[in-house]
C-alpha cells in the first residue's frame, strides 16, 4: 500500500488478494504515536469490529498515552487496531493473535507495510495460544467478537501470562455481571461498547 498525501491509500495488489475492500469501507485509521494518521486496510470478515478511534483514544489515556518498553499481547486481533497502536506508541513488543488465516495474512501485510518490527502475528485460537502461552505481558488487549462466551473464558486464563503489574483492557457489548479476581481500574461505554481496564485483585492477607 502506497499513501499519495496526507490522506489518500494506493493499496497493492496483495491486499486485493487477501480479499480485503476498498479502503473507504475497511480501514482503520492509527490515532497516534509513530505511525498516527496511517491507515491500515483490513478484510471482510465475520465478527470483525475495529475499537472505534473514541474507544482506543480512552484507553490509550488511561494507558499513559506511550507504552515504551512495555509487552502487548493482542488477543482476537482482528483489524489489528490495539496492536498496531500500541507498536506506534513504543512498545517493545507487541503479539497478535488472530485465528482466521486471511486476516492473520492481511496483519502480517500491514507489519510489513509500516516495517513494524516489534510485532509478531500468531496465527492461531486465542484460547489455544493462552493455554499454552510460556511469555508474561505488562498489557493484554482481549476484544473478542461480541455475542459469544468467549471473554468469560478468556479471563480466568489472563492471570497466567500476565506481569506482576499487568494491566487487562476488555471490550464487550455487555459489561460481565462478575469480575472474580479482577479489580476495576476504570470503566466506560460508548455507544453499544462497554470497556474498561483491569488488573488483578490482591489475595486476601
Amino acid at each position: 500500500m502506497r499513501r499519495d498525501g496526507a490522506d489518500r491509500v494506493t493499496l497493492s495488489p496483495l491486499f486485493f488478494e487477501l480479499g480485503i475492500m476498498s479502503q473507504s469501507r475497511n480501514t482503520v485509521r492509527i490515532i497516534g504515536g509513530e505511525y498516527r494518521r496511517r491507515l491500515l486496510p483490513f478484510p471482510d470478515a465475520q465478527g470483525l469490529r475495529p475499537t472505534p478511534d473514541r474507544v482506543r483514544e480512552t484507553l490509550f489515556n488511561w494507558l499513559g498515552q506511550q507504552l515504551y518498553g512495555k509487552s502487548c499481547l493482542d488477543l482476537f486481533a482482528g483489524s489489528g487496531a490495539l496492536g498496531f497502536e500500541a507498536a506506534s506508541r513504543e512498545a517493545r513488543r507487541v503479539v497478535m493473535v488472530e485465528k482466521s488465516r486471511v486476516v492473520a495474512e492481511s496483519l502480517k501485510a500491514n507489519r510489513q507495510l509500516l516495517s513494524a518490527a516489534s510485532i509478531d502475528v500468531a496465527q492461531f485460537d486465542a484460547l489455544a495460544y493462552l493455554k499454552g502461552c510460556r511469555d508474561r505481558f505488562d498489557v493484554v488487549f482481549v476484544d473478542p467478537p461480541f455475542d459469544t462466551d468467549l471473554l468469560t473464558q478468556v479471563l480466568p486464563l489472563l492471570a497466567q501470562v500476565m506481569s506482576e503489574d499487568g494491566l487487562a483492557y476488555i471490550e464487550s457489548r455487555r459489561w460481565p455481571e462478575e469480575l472474580p479476581g479482577w479489580e476495576v481500574l476504570k470503566r466506560a461505554k460508548a455507544g453499544q461498547v462497554h470497556y474498561g481496564l483491569l488488573r488483578r485483585a490482591a489475595e486476601p492477607a
